[in-house]
């Protein structure tokens, strides 16, 4: 059978590594192991050290490299980073410990147990402070990437991986010939000068990108270029490309927010193919045999592994106790710090090339083979303590989990503008909470008049069932006949139960008509739901900034929660900066009530009560800004005579903006007419 193996055809290549993806993960969860370890042991199986069938070719090298690369795009992708600024001291604190405390315990354990040069000591410490997000996909498939100790674990990557990279930049350095002090400086200078250069040029570029194009695939390879060209510049700068990846997710991370469909392709593409493709090739590397035949390699392999282990576990102790975090969450940064893979494996190889004056190599084979056992274990070990604690949390009746939100996800989206469909249930999708399991519901009306609009509707609604498919969202869509608009989706609303209608409004037609027209004043009257009527300019996914504008006492409003709550996730979901113009009581209402429901969302609160003029707020507001109106219903305690008035000052300050305005639930008995009447020409369409 020797004739027949190693396979070399690309065809088999591929089918046995997906066949591996497929079915490894299956095996070892019925036997209680994580699939990341039935991947590296599939590797190890199949690889050059095992029963050879493949070889470890340019293929697991291209593939393994893009999968290590969307490791750290990911983790930092998936990072709340109105979160991060509330963390960003526990996640320094955590960063500075796990890279500290290995390299003094490596330090002395490689020199003086070990009997390792100081450059080699040094060295082979690094390989124990850097660490690799390998359990990520973990606690992304239990729904806690966005969990308070996942974000402190992920910050901390990049502050220890960064130092790691560093000490290998300048013992590397000494190696080199005409080496000078200048050498460091400049290395430091290029380094911030290429980030500031990705943080400033990325974010724009892909904001003129979403703007412009709204096709999935277009959206998604433009997004693995910016990846790449950031991991390229950073290896031409002199450092390794993880850290171009982890920038690039964070610059990138307002513009993607995680209920698109583009965030869902993002996740899916790597979990299926490029993430195991990585693990696999890591397998691949470790020789099993090397330590039958050398003793000293197994002694080697399980010093490392003693304080690799130890030394991240009393970094995330040291992180919860200091931090007074419950146990479980320094298990998990635990297991979330504790694997190894990328930083260790760039220092081993670094090390293993660097040839000394008497011929031999700083660090040997059998420090290279120690490092894959050891990067084994860690990786074995971070699976099991991530998947345990992430189980257990996800099982546990906390009280973040248990938070119950008023009102229901029942929200209905009006479609009737082939213009507007991707916007609209962009937003719809960006008001549900997270994960809820009522689906999505797309209307489109058709007048008994004008019947051959069904065919244009029908068109609309299986093109919004698509954008929902691909945020892994299920959407309903319904073509309802009826004699008139209104009639139609007050209907559907009240056969539905539905708690929010979402309509598009539309630019202005003919100069007689009205701001919202009778179409509206109409709705107001029928639907005693809560009414988003938005007006799409840029898509909400590159808003940078919400201006946020309330009544005074709507906090008294039976349906204050319910909008508070559908604006706070909407803000989430864009992770954009948010300004509230109100009383100050209505804004400490506010933010309770964000606060309460453990939506990250910090407002900045500027009490305003001139609603006479809106130019003060106008002259801070850019095109690329998200303008948020809380109207009231005429009779209700937040309805001010002013707000007739709110039509020609939107026209006049706002028309270039994207646009919300919300109509809070209110009883039927509060009173059925509108609040808004008469000015603009401006009209709303279902």
């Amino acid at each position: 059978m020797s004739h027949y193996f190693p396979i070399t055809d690309p065809t088999w290549i591929f089918f046995i590594v997906l066949s591996i993806i497929l079915f490894a993960p299956m095996v070892f969860e019925r036997l209680r192991v994580p699939a990341i370890v039935g991947m590296i042991c599939a590797g190890i199986l199949i690889g050059p050290h095992g029963l050879h069938v493949l070889e470890r070719d340019s293929s697991f090298e291209l593939f393994g490299k893009v999968g290590l690369y969307y490791i750290m795009f990911l983790a930092s992708l998936e990072m709340n980073l109105q979160d991060v600024q509330v963390i960003k001291w526990r996640a320094l604190t955590l960063g500075l410990l796990s890279f500290a405390l290995p390299m003094l315990m490596g330090y002395g354990a490689n020199r003086f147990l070990l009997g390792y040069g100081a450059a080699a000591a040094v060295l082979m410490a690094a390989m124990y402070a850097s660490h690799t997000l390998v359990t990520y996909p973990i606690v992304m498939r239990y729904g806690l990437a966005r969990r308070q100790s996942v974000s402190i674990a992920v910050g901390a990557t990049i502050v220890a991986d960064t130092l790691t990279l560093l000490v290998l930049a300048v013992v590397g350095g000494m190696f080199k010939e005409n080496v000078s002090g200048l050498y460091w400086v400049w290395l430091v200078l290029k380094v911030v000068l290429l980030s500031a250069v990705i943080i400033v040029t990325f974010p724009r570029m892909a904001r003129w990108f979403f703007r412009r194009y709204d096709e999935s695939v277009a959206q998604y390879i433009f997004v693995l270029a910016l990846v790449f060209l950031g991991a390229a510049l950073m290896e031409i700068v002199g450092m390794e490309g993880i850290l171009g990846a982890f920038l690039v997710g964070i610059v990138l991370n307002r513009s993607i927010p995680p209920s698109s469909p583009l965030m869902s392709h993002v996740e899916f593409v790597g979990n299926a193919l490029f993430i195991p493709y990585f693990l696999i090739g890591v397998g691949m590397l470790l020789d099993v045999s090397a330590f039958a035949r050398h003793s000293q390699v197994f002694i080697l392999a399980a010093v490392m592994i003693a304080v690799g282990l130890s030394s991240k576990w009393l970094s995330a102790y040291a992180t919860q106790r200091l931090f007074g975090m419950p146990r479980r969450e320094g298990t998990l940064m635990f297991g979330l710090t504790s694997s190894r893979a990328a930083a260790t494996l760039a220092v081993v190889l670094v090390g293993h090339g660097i040839i000394l004056p008497g011929g031999s190599r700083l660090l040997g084979e059998d420090v290279l083979n120690a490092t894959m056992m050891f990067i084994l274990v860690t990786c074995v070990v971070s699976s099991f303590v991530t998947s345990t604690t992430a189980r257990r949390i996800a099982e546990s009746p906390t009280p973040e989990r248990n938070t119950k939100r008023k009102g229901s996800d029942r929200i209905i989206v009006a479609l009737s503008n082939p213009e507007t469909v991707p916007s609209l249930i962009a937003v719809g999708l960006m008001l549900r909470s997270p994960g809820s399991p009522t689906p999505l519901t797309a209307l489109n009306v058709v007048l008994e008049d004008d019947p051959t609009a069904r065919e244009e509707g029908l068109r609309q609604l299986e093109r919004a069932v698509k954008i929902a498919a691909a945020a892994g969202v299920r959407l309903v869509t319904r073509s309802r006949w009826s004699v008139n608009v209104v009639s139609g989706l007050s209907h559907t609303m009240k056969e539905f139960e539905a708690s929010d209608l979402l309509v598009g409004l539309h630019q202005k037609a003919k100069i007689t008509e009205t701001f919202y027209g009778k179409l509206t004043t109409d709705l107001i009257q029928a639907v005693e739901g809560q009414i988003f009527i938005y007006r799409p300019v840029v898509p909400p996914a590159t808003v940078t900034h919400m201006h946020l504008i309330i009544p005074r006492k709507a906090e008294f409003e039976p349906g204050f929660n319910n909008w508070a709550i559908r604006l706070g996730l909407l803000a989430g979901q864009i992770q954009c900066k948010v300004t509230a113009y109100s009383g100050r009581g209505t804004m400490i209402s506010l933010q309770g009530v964000w606060d309460d429901n453990k939506l990250s969302v910090k407002a900045e609160q500027t009490v305003y009560n001139d609603w006479h003029d809106f130019i003060s707020i106008a002259c801070n507001a850019r095109p690329d800004h998200l303008v948020v109106f809380v109207a009231a219903r005429r009779g209700t305690l937040s309805f001010h005579n002013y707000m007739n008035q709110l039509p020609e000052q939107i026209e006049q300050y706002f028309s270039a903006h994207n646009l919300l305005i919300v109509f809070p639930s209110q009883p039927a008995s509060s009173g059925p007419v509108a609040a808004i009447r008469a000015g603009v020409p401006v009209k709303v369409r279902a």
